[in-house]
């Protein structure tokens, strides 16, 4: 097959994303042919772009030099057949396999041997795309992330007869975008590693441990997320995101670890999507700010001592150095006193199962996230029999120095850490099953999702046995399959590696 650069792109299907990929395409310098079968709709799409094009000479983003030669390098055609010098053909229509195989079979015959056929899809298998194929061989995904002008990550998706992913990735370096080579599985990379984010999420709020207002505020301030899981459900609309949870929970023969929550059915039931609806797992009324005030600190005339009892020298240490900045009396005795505040800074555990395992009075016993820092965001978590004094003291301890405190109900992991565990845990798993490389699936997630690490980078930053041991103890106190550890990441752990560490190449 030859291997000139691709430089004549076709381009079927001109609403949002076919029109985004048209507009990268045409100003990177590529001839774009834009068909639509819906009438007029392609030349709509390429009046759109010289508006989008105006409005970035405005702005100072392009040149109207820039604009002059991107909108040369789109042209409207009105048939498949004028699409027959095209080198690629990337297919943006309804998100349905039936239609996109009958479109690859048009396609076909029409383009010569050498042009390959790609498709945008988000969800369906590029396998079974190409199934229809005469030449499997050329086809492949290419599924771009909206909106394309500023998500600048492309997957590359090789079906079972694919052998055309490298000019593809060529072409998405060529138009400054980053390619990441996947193997055709359910989600691909980035809708697969996503699934923990917000099935976390819905599970820990369905165990009455927090708001959804709390879990999201958390998980912004203290894991560093651009949104909380609930704010980025109700953006996205639960009309669009249930059926791609449930369809990547199908496809996995379900898989506990991409179980949705029914709490999700019975809001699309009750017409509660989100944004679009009005109300969704927060009411919209102007201006529809979902973020609420820090809970009020106590007042407390004087507080106790305090001793502690870390799951790891990590955490230990994090919790010495705060304590001793916000002038905390600390005792060093093997067992605490009487009167003293029993903080505990399990790795997995709940309070209750922390104050059993340290043997320290539970009416007593508050119990502090330490695996992330604690420079302004601190999470105290009540067992059922901790007292309101202690309770008290505690939240005004850590929020001497202005700092932050979240207060949730008993839980296995607290939020962070069994959500944080989750995301590494499943990148882990997408890694060991060799559906993408490590530094791709880092990338991806990074781009795609808007994480601030990729996971696996992520997982090495928090340490792998630390998120080893959450998942351990998750798995032990709740029996659910959805935490057991990842084989990569429980021997990379054990054995004292990275978590980007590659397996062996094996010999031929």
């Amino acid at each position: 097959m030859t291997t000139q650069p691709l430089q004549r792109i076709g381009l079927v299907g001109t609403g949002a994303m076919g029109r985004g990929i048209a507009q990268v395409m045409a100003m990177a310098g590529l001839k774009v042919f834009l068909f639509d079968a819906r009438p007029g709709a392609a030349a709509t799409a390429r009046e759109q772009l010289a508006t989008i094009f105006a409005q970035q000479i405005e702005k100072a983003r392009i040149t109207p030099q820039d604009a002059a030669a991107a909108m040369l390098n789109l042209e409207v055609v009105d048939s498949l057949q004028a699409l027959c010098d095209c080198q690629l053909v990337i297919e943006a229509i309804i998100e349905d396999l039936e239609a996109k195989q009958q479109l690859f079979r048009q396609l076909e015959e029409v383009l010569a041997p050498s042009a390959i056929l790609a498709s945008n899809t988000s969800s369906l298998s590029i396998t079974a795309i190409a199934s229809v194929c005469r030449h499997p061989e050329r086809v492949a995904g290419l599924h771009f992330f909206n909106p394309v002008p500023r998500m600048r990550i492309v997957e590359v998706i090789d079906g079972l007869a694919t052998s055309v992913g490298a000019r593809l990735q060529e072409l998405v370096r060529a138009i400054g975008y980053y390619p990441a080579r996947a193997k055709d599985s359910p989600g691909f990379i980035v809708n697969h590693a996503g699934r923990a984010f917000g099935t976390e999420a819905l599970r820990i709020l369905s165990e009455g441990v927090a708001p959804a207002w709390r879990i999201d505020a958390l998980l912004r301030d203290s894991a560093g997320f651009a949104m909380g899981p609930f704010e980025l459900l109700d953006l996205i609309g639960l009309d669009v995101s249930v059926p791609v949870m449930e369809s990547v929970y199908r496809q996995f023969y379900e898989e506990p670890r991409y179980r949705p929550h029914p709490v999700l059915r019975l809001m699309q039931a009750g017409g509660r999507l989100g944004r679009k609806s009005g109300q969704g797992f927060y009411l919209y009324d102007e201006p529809g700010d979902t973020r609420r005030p820090p809970q009020a600190v106590p007042h407390c005339s004087a507080l106790p001592p305090v001793w502690i009892a870390a799951d790891d020298e990590v955490g230990r240490l994090r919790l010495l150095d705060l304590l001793e900045r916000l002038g905390a009396k600390v005792e060093n005795g093997l067992r605490p006193s009487s009167s003293a505040l029993c903080l505990v800074a399990p790795l997995g555990d709940d309070a209750s199962e922390a104050a059993l395992r340290h043997a320290t009075d539970p009416s007593r016993t508050v119990a502090i996230d330490t695996l992330t820092a604690l420079d302004s965001q601190r999470c105290l978590m009540l067992n059922p029999a901790t007292r309101e004094d202690m309770q008290h003291a505690a939240h005004a301890l850590f929020s001497a120095d202005g700092g932050t405190v979240t207060l949730i109900r008993d839980s296995c992991g607290f939020i962070v850490q069994r959500t944080l565990a989750s995301i590494v845990n499943l990148a882990c798993d997408i890694a060991q099953q060799g559906i993408a490389s490590v530094a791709d699936i880092d990338a991806a997630v990074r781009l795609g999702l808007g994480y601030p690490l990729g996971p696996l980078e992520w997982g090495d930053q928090l340490g792998p046995e630390r998120l080893l041991q959450i998942l351990e103890r998750l798995h032990a106190l709740t029996g659910d399959p959805r935490y057991r550890p990842s084989g990569w990441l429980r021997r990379r752990a054990l054995l004292g590696l990275s978590l980007r560490q590659p397996e062996n190449p094996m010999p031929a």
